[in-house]
């Protein structure tokens, strides 16, 4: 190992916009065991999933359809 390295000639990581960000968010139980039981039945972690999910969504720019119903 060296005891310096140069890195004025280094690149910006191309891969680096792609990065994933933690973030907090609220969902309801019901959500995540749906989730949670799809990703055992596919062999992934349920995380992975839903970030697979909301990936299609944005890349089909899918949107929701709301219908609210007053009481």
């Amino acid at each position: 190992m060296k005891n310096e390295y140069d890195f004025s000639k280094s690149k910006k990581n191309p891969y680096s916009k792609k990065l994933k960000k933690q973030i907090t968010i609220k969902i309801e139980s019901e959500s995540i065991d749906y989730f949670k039981k799809m990703a055992v039945e596919l062999g992934i972690p349920y995380q992975n999933l839903i970030n697979l999910y909301l990936r299609d969504c944005t890349k089909n720019k899918r949107k929701l359809e709301l219908n609210w119903v007053r009481t």
